[in-house]
């Protein structure tokens, strides 16, 4: 049998757009209740993807353990600090697709992350109906990062806590937005979460959108 380093991520569904949105259990409720297999990004990119992230900067001649906290999120304008993680992003989309060609299920991938962008997803499906982006709105973001313990952490060593809050929730503004605007461009749909619905009714909404594939 030839080896296809694509399959799983052709039939996958995927799970896009900002955080704060609810994406992880959106994916992990999909899973479950449809005998999925859940593929968490953050999860791969905080831990399996830093030796490579290390590895990419030792061959730049970088330091191994990134650029440092301050520049990071206190003195960098957050329209660069957007530009620069929207950069990023197809590189760690190769180690996605990389993770995805050693899964094999008996049923679908369904992978989840704000890295999973739509114009670096849209390529690789066989429909764009195999994916939808969430984003919180303002009002529904502010709350959220108020009451999700990793939301709340204050990035540790700098020297202005709070700035570097607002530089951070500003860039995932501009990110997101990012998103939204890719998706609307390639026909991908865009699901809003204001609270207003609960995890359920979101669940229930995706559902039907994914339901010749589920």
């Amino acid at each position: 049998m030839d080896f296809d380093p694509l399959a799983t991520a052709r039939q996958a569904l995927w799970i896009g757009g900002a955080q704060w949105a609810g994406k992880t259990t959106l994916a992990v409720t999909l899973a479950l209740r449809h005998g999925l297999t859940a593929y968490l990004y953050d999860r791969h990119d905080a831990r399996g993807h830093d030796d490579r992230r290390i590895a990419d900067r030792l061959r730049r001649g970088e330091p191994p353990d990134g650029p440092d906290p301050e520049a990071t999120w206190v003195t960098t304008d957050p329209r660069r600090m957007a530009a620069e993680t929207l950069a990023g992003f197809p590189r760690r989309f190769e180690w996605v697709l990389d993770d995805l060609s050693a899964l094999v299920s008996g049923g679908r991938v369904i992978a989840e992350g704000w890295g999973l962008r739509p114009e670096l997803v849209a390529p690789v499906v066989g429909s764009t109906r195999q994916m939808v982006v969430l984003v919180p709105t303002p009002e529904f973001r502010a709350y959220q990062m108020e009451r999700l313990p990793r939301a709340t952490a204050r990035h540790p060593g700098v020297s202005d806590p709070e700035r570097a809050r607002r530089n951070r929730i500003a860039r995932d503004e501009l990110v997101a937005a990012d998103a939204v605007a890719a998706a609307h461009a390639l026909g991908i749909r865009v699901v809003e979460v204001d609270g207003s619905r609960d995890a359920e009714a979101v669940a229930a909404l995706v559902t039907g959108h994914f339901a010749g594939y589920l």
